[in-house]
């Protein structure tokens, strides 16, 4: 029976993954990294503009910034690769606007800062690691099809 059949997938898995058992390993990592990254941005969002180091005394509209953050945490804790895919690529913005705030903020905003590039970039990284073997599945399969 071939195992790499469409459909026929291991508990947690998507179909036509990469059957390699190292790689599965790895793959969870990453989803568990990039979702605790994701988790501790947006807290972090909603934190600095509540009560942390506000734009504003007493808290800014700038904690909706966590929103779409929060749109992507069930994506992400359901390891969607789409949902992952445009995460990513939104993480980028809160990096740019870490480095903006860390090199511009007064004390301790601009320690935050440089906290949202790091979580930022480290979801990002967790992201790719995770969508990098589907891409190569997908581009493998494709050039074996044609």
């Amino acid at each position: 029976m071939n195992t790499r059949a469409r459909g026929a997938t291991e508990p947690g898995a998507q179909p036509d993954e990469p059957p390699a058992a190292h790689s599965v390993v790895q793959r969870r990592g990453a989803a568990l990294g990039a979702l605790a990254m994701l988790a501790a941005l947006t807290l972090l969002c909603i934190a600095w503009e509540w009560r942390l180091a506000p734009l504003r005394p007493g808290g800014s509209a700038l904690m909706l910034k966590a929103v779409p953050l929060a749109i992507a945490l069930p994506g992400v804790l359901r390891r969607r690769l789409y949902t992952l895919q445009w995460a990513a690529m939104l993480v980028l913005l809160y990096f740019a606007e870490g480095i903006v705030r860390g090199m511009t903020d007064p004390a301790p905003g601009n320690r935050l800062g440089w906290v949202e590039v790091a979580l930022a970039l480290g979801f990002f990284v967790c992201a790719l690691a995770y969508v990098a073997p589907y891409k190569r599945a997908a581009r493998r399969a494709r050039r074996e099809s044609s």
